[in-house]
């Protein structure tokens, strides 16, 4: 995505470097799965998306690191991100979502996605892809993102599945 057209779209947002945030939160041992948009296009799917999504795990340790990669990240909520909001480890533990913006973009980090469905039950989905040396990452399978997005049933949701039905069709042949 080119910087004149994110400077159109959100004037003030820095411009996204997806593999930025996403080096940041390996170098600090988090343990979490991509999903959302990038998820769908790193599984070959070709849409246009404009954050990061991540599913992180809950437990103690791993809610540690992700302050830290957070705090890394100069990570504070959209919603008001002149007053510098920062999530702290409580708003982690939830199973909520926090939409963040971060030095190199937005990130929503969730506690669960569709239904309730938790890191521990998305691991079982989830591939993993090297993105680079020491730079593993987990993505949530196309299977899986299909079954979410039919269980959610959102217009934004709808939209997107006949793409992902399709990526699924063109990868099984």
């Amino acid at each position: 995505m080119s910087g004149l057209f994110w400077s159109c779209v959100r004037p003030s947002a820095p411009i996204p470097d997806f593999l930025e945030i996403l080096k940041c939160l390996c170098r600090h041992g988090v343990d979490f799965i991509v999903v959302g948009g990038i998820s769908a296009v790193l599984c070959g799917a070709n849409i246009n998306t404009f954050d990061l999504d991540v599913v992180h795990g809950q437990a103690d340790d791993n809610l540690e690191r992700l302050t830290a990669a957070l705090q890394e990240l100069e990570a504070v909520y959209r919603f008001q991100p002149e007053r510098r909001l920062f999530p702290t480890r409580s708003h982690l533990a939830s199973k909520g979502h926090q939409l963040l913006m971060t030095k190199f973009g937005p990130l929503d980090v969730l506690g669960a996605i569709g239904r309730g469905h938790s890191f521990d039950e998305l691991s079982e989905s989830s591939p993993t892809l090297e993105l680079g040396p020491g730079m593993t990452i987990r993505v949530l399978g196309l299977e899986t993102q299909i079954r979410i997005k039919e269980e959610v049933g959102s217009p934004k949701d709808l939209a997107v599945l006949p793409i992902l039905r399709e990526t699924l069709r063109e990868r099984d042949r």
